[in-house]
């Protein structure tokens, strides 16, 4: 393992006390917990967004909390979920007489945890919470009529921040902060691939095996087994893939217009991912698809994982809207 840290232990609380300290203006911690952070900004009325999970995922989750987008974040060791108590604190702290939405995403630790402290919340302080469970991964399967969702949820969680962090700014109420939360779920897609493995501190050791000559479709950001693993293929080649299982899954269709995120897991070049926005440009110009909206960079990693995602949200006037809001946070600012 060769990372720039002190210990595996003082990892994650040292990397918090860094986000403090650089912005002092934007983000403090709730009470005396470095795992619970929220914006320093209050605007009473106003419906409270909360999110939360494990760290090792920078700009995710924390990144996001500033005006136009959270209010609240609790967070966990890397790739484990925060605790209730964690999530109850933050709940507290962002509740400004209206109501807390959680948005998350969809694993198990926190669905377990986030369930427990809005059930606190309610029953020991009179704070009504929503959920929103985000779960876009086309590489996982699609949920049956009726079915809870089953499908991870990876990078496509930004556009669902920024579209419910949006109308919450407008001053809207719980009800409709979760319907647009829940509108931008129904329209958002991803899918990744993994060119090689990370290390979790406390592990020191590679979370999975992978070949320097393959590649792998479809896996998770915590190393979740995608839907094949081959041979490295080329740029355009490895686009056309994954472009194609988002498209026909929605189904995206000729006259859509679309948000386009093509995002970064943490150890690939800007450069490269560029070359692949290039190629999505392509494919949906050739689909009848138009891009109203893109972003390029780094919004979900997973601690210095090579590969990249590709994420794409289905426009209508509403939506178009609140994805075009300006927004303000430490890691991400849209004017």
């Amino acid at each position: 393992m060769k990372k720039i840290i002190n210990t595996p232990e003082g990892f994650i609380p040292e990397m918090l006390e860094g986000i403090y300290v650089a912005h002092p203006k934007e983000l403090r911690p709730a009470g005396n917990d470095l795992h619970c952070l929220v914006s320093v900004r209050s605007h009473p009325g106003k419906v409270g967004i909360a999110t939360g999970g494990g760290s090792g995922h920078l700009p995710l989750f924390l990144g996001y909390v500033g005006e136009g987008m959270l209010d609240g974040c609790a967070i966990g060791d890397v790739f484990q979920s925060p605790s209730a108590e964690q999530m109850l604190a933050v709940t507290q702290t962002i509740h400004q007489g209206a109501g807390v939405l959680y948005i998350y995403g969809n694993y198990n630790g926190d669905i377990f945890n986030f369930d427990m402290a809005a059930e606190m919340a309610d029953f020991e302080h009179d704070i009504r919470v929503e959920t929103v469970v985000v779960g876009e991964d086309v590489a996982s399967p699609a949920p049956l009529e009726g079915e809870d969702n089953k499908r991870r949820g990876v990078a496509g969680i930004f556009f669902v921040y920024k579209c419910a962090g949006a109308v919450a700014r407008q001053g809207k109420s719980l009800d409709e902060v979760k319907r647009i939360a829940l509108k931008a779920c129904d329209n958002v897609r991803s899918l990744g691939v993994a060119l090689s493995s990370c290390t979790v501190p406390k592990v020191g050791r590679p979370s999975f095996e992978i070949a320097e000559d393959e590649m792998e479709i479809g896996m998770g950001i915590h190393g979740e087994p995608g839907i094949r693993r081959g041979k490295l293929k080329n740029a355009d080649a490895i686009v056309d893939e994954m472009v194609a299982s988002i498209l026909k899954d929605l189904p995206y269709q000729k006259g859509d217009e679309v948000a386009v995120l093509v995002n970064g897991l943490g150890a690939t070049p800007l450069e490269e991912l560029y070359v692949m926005f290039r190629r999505v440009k392509q494919i949906l110009d050739e689909s009848g698809i138009s891009i109203h909206r893109s972003y390029v960079g780094e919004f979900a990693t997973s601690m210095e994982m090579a590969g990249a995602s590709i994420s794409l949200l289905r426009l209508d006037e509403e939506l178009k809207a609140l994805v075009d809001a300006p927004a303000d946070t430490p890691f991400f600012k849209q004017l």
